[in-house]
């Protein structure tokens, strides 16, 4: 009883003593952060997931001054390359398949949040040189008002045998559609590797004449040119809020399976704000950081861990739609296939377009 009692005080001391060192190294951090003054991003702009609220919030708190530049990942990853040592970037925010990249090119430094254990294994990487602060998972975005007497379709076979038109955009251009095409294909047996299945699914839409050349956006919704639209879920529920009749429209992840990825900050390797950068990136991690994303219609990484308003929770979608959702397993594979793709849609799919 004694060894027992000893080892647990031994271990309660550790955790406090891990918690104190913790909490003394964030004030150490803020402390160099505030000195720097300022946390210069690219790629991330007030409107999009909502970064505002979190530049404001870095402003109020620790007096940062903040500038961006909006650019795509890959140029993000090219500035931190070219600059090096004349850097004019601190943070940038990429898609997850470039967390890797830019790790491989040697341009990014390490920081793992205090809530590093709260993010899953495959959204993070081991040694803190990215980790997806929110995610998008491919959903559909459904106008129940065109939809000719069918149901609203809540799962991919539901596509089969509707009435109406399904828009998935130009796969050749499109990261949204690429991934829309992928998650098809896990919810029919197939893989990074196999998109089969899914082909076969589209060409059958497009045999009826159901398949839709409009790109699902805004604009297209506002025209009633979209019946079922396959979108990343932030996006259909940022459309939805946007039109005038809201409830005519239902966002949902299809049941039968999704795909789910996201978004990573990366820090830069020659940033010249480098305690700035990680402080920005602690602060995207806790619960006030998560809560800002989901302002956004970001489902956050943190999901299932944060206590989100009842307002900002609204605005997504609930937790249990995601129970059959599945992360990119093989990002190689994923690559090379994705890069095939235009061809075998144009080959497979649209050459059954009536």
């Amino acid at each position: 009883m004694k060894q027992l009692f000893l080892a647990s005080l031994l271990g309660s001391t550790i955790a406090m003593c891990t918690a104190a060192m913790a909490a003394d190294d964030l004030k150490t951090l803020e402390a160099a952060a505030k000195a720097e003054g300022a946390v210069n991003s690219v790629g991330m702009p007030d409107d999009w997931a909502n970064w505002k609220g979190t530049w404001d919030d870095l402003a109020k708190t620790y007096g940062l001054k903040h500038i961006d530049t909006d650019m795509s990942s890959a140029q993000e990853i090219a500035k931190f390359a070219a600059e090096k040592d004349n850097a004019s970037a601190d943070i940038g925010d990429v898609g997850a398949a470039f967390g890797p990249i830019a790790v491989k090119q040697g341009v990014v430094q390490p920081y793992k949040p205090s809530t590093w254990d709260q993010v899953p294994d495959w959204a993070k990487d081991k040694d803190g040189n990215w980790a997806l602060a929110y995610t998008g998972t491919i959903a559909f975005i459904v106008n129940k008002k065109l939809l000719h007497g069918s149901d609203a379709p809540t799962k991919w076979a539901d596509l089969k045998n509707g009435k109406y038109k399904v828009s998935i955009g130009d796969v050749s251009t499109a990261a949204q559609a690429a991934n829309g095409v992928l998650a098809a294909a896990l919810a029919n047996g197939g893989d990074e590797k196999n998109l089969q299945p899914a082909l076969l699914l589209f060409a059958d839409i497009a045999k009826q004449g159901r398949l839709s050349m409009a790109n699902p956006t805004i604009a297209t919704m506002e025209k009633g040119e979209i019946e079922v639209g396959v979108v990343w879920d932030f996006n259909g529920l940022s459309y939805k809020a946007k039109m005038a009749n809201p409830d005519d429209y239902v966002v949902l992840i299809p049941s039968d399976g999704s795909v789910i990825s996201g978004y990573t900050t990366i820090i830069n390797k020659y940033a010249k704000n480098p305690n700035a950068a990680k402080l920005t990136r602690e602060y995207i991690f806790s619960d006030a950081g998560q809560t800002n994303l989901a302002r956004g219609n970001a489902r956050p990484i943190r999901a299932e861990h944060v206590k989100l308003p009842d307002d900002v929770k609204a605005k997504l979608l609930p937790n249990e739609q995601y129970k059959g959702v599945t992360p990119i397993k093989d990002a190689d594979a994923w690559e090379k296939t994705s890069k095939a793709l235009p061809q075998k849609w144009n080959e497979e799919v649209i050459v059954n377009m009536q």
